[in-house]
């Protein structure tokens, strides 16, 4: 059951390696793949580190469609459809960490176990 709660967490992990892998960034495509395997373990520190994780990865995102807009003004094509993409999969990435908001998961990341 564990697994369908975190799902958001896995999709936004896998979002971000797709994004540095496409940009050729392969050491930094791998940090989130890693950032999964934490998961698995029930230490109290998990959901700090992920959270974290995802907040960085978040503002990624926005950096990626300032940038990205940016670009797209300067060269005359259209940008608002990709802005509120990358808007949307920041805003995903973000809310990703109310996850461990849940009672399932803050009992699966307590201090007893």
């Amino acid at each position: 059951m564990s697994f369908f709660r975190l799902l958001p967490v896995f999709l936004s992990f896998l979002l971000l390696a797709a994004h540095f892998f496409r940009a050729g960034q392969t050491v930094m495509a791998a940090i989130p793949l890693l950032l999964l395997i934490p998961l698995a373990s029930r230490k109290i520190w998990v959901p700090w580190l992920i959270q974290l994780a995802l907040l960085l990865g978040a503002i990624e995102w926005v950096r990626t469609l300032y940038v990205v807009a940016q670009l797209r003004i300067e060269y005359g094509q259209p940008w608002h459809r990709m802005a509120i993409i990358l808007g949307a999969v920041a805003l995903f990435t973000a809310l990703s960490c109310l996850v461990f908001r849940s009672k399932g998961l803050r009992n699966r990341y307590s201090e007893g176990e």
